[in-house]
């Protein structure tokens, strides 16, 4: 294991080390079980919980910081071949925990302001199975071992598998036009990628993910993925009428792109902006052919960091506006 190549005096108090790891083929499930139990022991004031349960019975766990009335959420690794992305969410939960404790600043943002007016929740593993999969591959003990060969045109090979282990494509699971996304993938069954399952929600992961979604009542929510440097923020014109700019200021304070994308349901984004009416946003963070590699994820993070400071600015200062009225 390495220690984490996010470990940079500019994102780093000085005197704490990164715990959060990897080895050269990917984030195991495993290792984010330990870095969530490492970080929420480290920092008592971060909370724990279980969002739900993958095929295989892996915990989908979630990590709180802050105890606000606004409430925001992020999560990463919906697709098994974005493992990295889940690196990106963890270090962004210990960078704001570290700088918390030390009563530093987080970019310049005050987190002890933040802590009191936001409550934020980030998933760093929706799909562990998956993600197992294109990190281990399918071992002879693995119990799917003979399907997924077969779903995978015979190859061993699982770098480009984003499915979860029943090869559905979970951020095309949600009841938002989903039979639409149906007709428009054209994929009958269980793969790789691009199989949105035999119903909406038919996959504990995304029926998991909905039920905490809806419970928790969020007010703006990240979906993090890989690759393309894009901010897609619209959806059937169910956004609401602010959207577009807070994508603009995101994609400024990121480098990225705001894209208004068309062609594409049955998302989480999609779903949460079509059942909640509230902001909504799927991230691709970084460039190139997935999974991509190690070597990005310094750039990766300090990218979604800044948009993260963003993202929070804004909000801050609409609650400002709100409560001058």
């Amino acid at each position: 294991m390495l220690k984490s190549l996010l470990y940079r005096p500019e994102h780093w108090v000085a005197h704490r080390a990164s715990r959060i790891a990897a080895n050269e083929t990917g984030y195991h499930p495993a290792f984010c079980e330990a870095d969530v139990s490492s970080l929420t022991k480290a920092y008592p004031f971060l909370e724990r919980e279980v969002v739900g349960y993958s095929v295989m019975g892996k915990p989908i766990e979630a990590i709180r910081f802050g105890e606000g009335g606004s409430r925001l959420h992020l999560h990463a690794a919906c697709h098994a071949n974005e493992w990295i992305t889940s690196l990106i969410a963890m270090t962004l939960v210990e960078d704001l925990a570290c700088c918390y404790a030390d009563d530093q600043p987080f970019g310049w943002l005050d987190l002890q302001e933040v802590y009191s007016r936001y409550t934020l929740w980030l998933v760093p593993m929706v799909n562990p199975d998956g993600v197992e999969l294109v990190v281990d591959g399918a071992t002879e003990q693995h119990p799917w071992r003979e399907r997924l060969l077969a779903w995978n045109g015979g190859s061993s090979d699982f770098q480009q598998w984003k499915a979860n282990i029943r090869g559905v494509d979970l951020n095309d699971q949600y009841p938002a036009f989903w039979e639409e996304e149906y007709a428009r993938r054209a994929v009958s069954g269980p793969g790789p990628r691009d199989y949105p399952g035999p119903t909406p929600l038919s996959e504990p992961e995304a029926q998991a993910m909905a039920a905490w979604t809806v419970r928790k009542d969020f007010e703006t929510v990240l979906s993090l993925h890989t690759q393309g440097q894009e901010i897609y923020w619209n959806y059937r014109g169910y956004e609401p009428p602010h959207a577009e700019g807070l994508a603009r200021r995101l994609a400024k304070a990121s480098g990225y792109e705001a894209v208004k994308l068309e062609g594409s349901d049955a998302g989480y984004k999609d779903w949460f902006i079509y059942a909640f009416g509230r902001p909504g946003f799927t991230i691709e963070a970084g460039c190139g052919v997935n999974p991509l590699p190690l070597t990005q994820l310094v750039d990766m993070y300090a990218e979604i960091k800044s948009l993260y400071i963003q993202l929070l600015t804004d909000l801050s200062a609409q609650q400002t506006d709100v409560q001058s009225l």
